[in-house]
């Protein structure tokens, strides 16, 4: 490993980093935040700072949205059609600041050496991160392709002068396999010229990073619990979850996905004892659980009853999770309306049903869920209709 790459690797042992990065992977923006800004004091001319400051509001913004949920990116094409996020004022100025600093320095950088591998990198990182947050907040999904076309090139970069930079394959992984997922028509943009995409490959990369990287490690992991889970393969998601619960604890997400991907094999055992271990650490006013909503996990149980066909079960909990939608966040909340709908449908409950259907198009008028239960409201949702989703 050539010299650019163990400065960034020392920048990402900083204490101050990695307790960021702690905070970060245990889904504690706020905290992560404060770490990543006081790094940031330290050694303000360093990119690749400014980059964990974006980084972590944009996934703040993710997480609030219940967006970081494998639910949210199977089915479909996701990588075209997705939930529009909604920042705060505060946010957008602060990730647009840290994102342009970021860009400056690199810039500064390059333009005395154009093979500074560090400078390449967070150049890739900064402009990577940028063209996520244009895909999800602007919904420019050209702009947001043309961004992580450009990072990827970057990174080519970076491993052309450094063979043995394997966090800097993350960017090619990613690229090859979002190219290889889109519809043949999108491939033939010209910023994609040379970049056909390869979905297998793709994985193959992620998984070389996920095994032998330093800074993109548990990045890859997550992602190919993603990927795993999109690609029907939940039992090579599940390894990935349960390693991931024991580094990072207080991470309420995992265990809701890991009962999503035992469900997802048919281990309905296993799916809802993912469940209870949530709801007794919640009790115990576990770190990382207390502030925990109960309707979220409630929401959880309903959802889960739903997909093993037992709605009377189903309904009790999706009553419960909707009592106070409010609390839960907008994927959660219009789920739950959705999903009590088409429960109270199956039983023939048909002005229970369309009145959830409502509560749905209200909750969340531009979702995918209430286009969903527009349908529903002249169409009975029945068993037949539920056994087209399910295929």
């Amino acid at each position: 490993m050539m010299l650019p790459a163990l400065l960034l690797l020392a920048a990402a042992v900083d204490p101050l980093v990695q307790s960021g990065y702690d905070h970060f992977y245990n889904l504690e923006y706020p905290q992560a935040l404060a770490d990543f800004r006081k790094a940031l004091e330290a050694a303000p001319r360093d990119p690749a700072r400014h980059n964990h400051v974006a980084q972590c509001i944009l996934f703040q913004v993710m997480f609030r949205a219940g967006a970081l949920e494998t639910e949210m990116v199977t089915g479909g094409n996701p990588f075209i059609r997705r939930p529009k996020m909604e920042p705060t004022a505060e946010e957008e100025r602060v990730f647009h600041h840290a994102i342009g600093e970021s860009l400056r320095l690199t810039n500064e950088a390059l333009a005395r050496n154009p093979n500074d591998v560090a400078a390449l990198y967070a150049q890739g990182v900064a402009i990577g991160l940028r063209g996520t947050y244009r895909y999800l907040v602007r919904k420019a999904w050209l702009d947001a392709l043309r961004d992580v076309t450009t990072a990827r090139k970057l990174h080519n970069r970076v491993v052309e002068l450094e063979r043995g930079n394997i966090d800097a394959r993350m960017m090619q992984g990613v690229h090859d396999y979002i190219v290889g997922s889109l519809p043949w028509g999108y491939r033939l943009l010209g910023f994609l010229a040379g970049f056909h995409g390869d979905r297998q490959a793709g994985i193959r990369t992620v998984r070389l990073v996920a095994e032998k990287g330093d800074l993109n490690k548990v990045d890859a992991q997550i992602l190919l619990g993603v990927v795993a889970r999109r690609e029907r393969r939940p039992q090579d998601a599940i390894p990935l979850c349960e390693s991931l619960l024991k580094r990072f604890p207080r991470n309420f997400l995992l265990l809701f996905e890991l009962s999503q991907m035992y469900a997802d094999l048919g281990d309905k055992p296993n799916a809802l004892k993912a469940l209870d271990r949530v709801e007794e650490l919640k009790k115990t006013g576990a770190p990382g659980f207390r502030n925990l909503p109960v309707e979220r996990i409630e929401f959880a149980r309903g959802n889960l009853l739903f997909w093993y066909d037992e709605p009377d079960a189903a309904i009790i909990h999706l009553r419960n999770a909707t009592s106070r939608a409010q609390v839960l966040d907008p994927n959660s909340g219009v789920t739950a309306w959705l999903r009590l709908g088409q429960c109270l449908d199956l039983k023939g409950r048909r002005g229970e049903a369309r009145a959830a259907y409502l509560e749905a198009i209200h909750y969340s008028p531009s979702s995918e869920e209430a286009k969903t239960a527009r349908k529903y409201l002249s169409k009975v949702f029945d068993a037949k209709e539920k056994r087209a989703i399910s295929s």
